[in-house]
């Protein structure tokens, strides 16, 4: 990676024996298609809080002890293979980790440009959530415009992004959550029905095209229940657990297709071509103020214990977002 070039050494969050503390590390030079982006937010993500457990380590070529998959903020150096991204662009994307930091060494592929409307901060939550839910609705399961999606786990960051682009595509939604509250919620964001999560909840949510399941376990059941003929069905989150008893045949009388998504482990082409279709097809959206994130909070990295811990409480709405150089005290 080379040497700092005489840049302020980096503060990262290290994950220490299960722990989080902040560190310093010399700050990267980018070479070749790297881009050196200094951070103004980073989401936080469920992924985070497995890998501080030693239970999803990052891909190979990222940090292995800095969690973080996305970020917002501006270039500060560009190898010399960069071709568009030039020192003080503004940039927001996805990495394979080490986004939890002042600095964060990526390629010009995993960015995209940050509209001038967006607030970079808040922005750090952006594309993790709404890249996932784009590639989930459109290049797994081909939504279409008129069809009726069913999101489990609506109330997450991933859920109310697949909410919010589904019903920007012309879908009719259907949500479900463990929290009346968070149903709520997402009805105020134009969730056109919610249905609380509980034994009976197929019979409640009658018949849906796609479902985006965010929770997986038995909810596959739910899924394959409550598909129409030939509906699709992605499985993005394992919150409820990895293993579930599937109904074959209701899978091919109704003809339905099943299938997994996650970005974290595809190789860098198809992240990039990821991040593409979201510059091509999302941003756009939020420039025109058609979507909107939805924040729950906004901490430095200081109090990230606290933010992972509120993250796994799953009494949250929205994105939580780590704030590195301290702006939350200067945006007070």
């Amino acid at each position: 990676m080379g040497g700092s070039g005489g840049r302020a050494a980096l503060r990262v969050l290290r994950i220490d024996d299960g722990r989080l503390e902040v560190a310093e590390r010399p700050t990267p030079e980018p070479a070749g298609e790297q881009v050196l982006v200094e951070v103004a937010g980073t989401g936080v993500n469920r992924a985070d809080l497995l890998q501080k457990m030693g239970r999803y380590p990052a891909p190979k070529g990222w940090p292995e002890d800095v969690p973080g998959l996305e970020h917002a903020g501006t270039v500060a150096a560009v190898g010399d293979g960069v071709r568009s991204l030039r020192p003080g662009d503004r940039v927001f994307g996805i990495v394979g980790g080490g986004g939890h930091a002042s600095h964060v060494l990526t390629t010009e592929s995993l960015c995209a440009r940050l509209p001038e409307g967006l607030d970079p901060v808040r922005a750090g939550g952006i594309p993790e959530a709404y890249i996932t839910a784009h590639d989930a609705l459109f290049e797994r399961a081909r939504m279409r415009p008129g069809e009726r999606v069913l999101i489990h786990g609506v109330g997450s960051g991933v859920g109310i992004a697949a909410l919010q682009i589904a019903r920007a595509a012309g879908a009719t939604t259907v949500g479900t959550s463990r929290t009346l509250a968070k149903l709520e919620r997402a009805t105020q964001l134009g969730l056109d029905e919610g249905v609380l999560a509980a034994d009976d909840m197929a019979a409640l949510i009658g018949e849906v095209d796609v479902v985006i399941d965010l929770i997986g376990g038995d909810y596959l059941e739910v899924d394959v229940s409550t598909c129409r003929i030939a509906g699709r069905i992605v499985i993005v989150g394992l919150v409820a657990g990895a293993r579930a008893q599937l109904d074959m045949g209701a899978v091919l009388s109704k003809r339905l297709q099943v299938t997994g998504t996650a970005l974290r482990s595809r190789p860098e082409h198809a992240k990039g071509a990821a991040v593409a279709a979201f510059e091509r097809e999302v941003v756009p959206l939020f420039e025109r103020g058609v979507l909107d994130l939805v924040v729950d909070r906004v901490v430095g990295l200081e109090e990230a214990e606290g933010a992972y811990a509120a993250m796994a409480s799953n009494e949250t709405f929205g994105r939580i977002i780590l704030a590195p150089h301290d702006l939350v005290a200067k945006r007070a």
